[in-house]
């Protein structure tokens, strides 16, 4: 009998090889991705921004992040 190759989750992001890597790594220190952060490196990577756009989102979630906690 063969063995059916598991089905792809068509919801589940397309990841390049390098984010793959850089992902495992993360995992291997202790420090995994989260769903959302893997979401969001594989939009960059899909949109093709460059490094400064990608910075400049990355900090802008940041001080969003910090406004919302300090209003608590």
């Amino acid at each position: 009998m063969k063995k059916s190759k598991p089905e792809s989750n068509p919801q589940a992001p397309a990841i390049s090889k390098q984010l793959a890597e850089i992902a495992h790594i993360q995992a291997m220190e202790g420090n995994p991705l989260t769903p959302e952060e893997l979401a969001m490196f594989t939009m960059f990577e899909r949109e093709g921004w460059s490094h400064e756009k990608r910075r400049a989102y990355v900090t802008r979630k940041l001080e969003e992040l910090r406004c919302d906690t300090e209003g608590e």
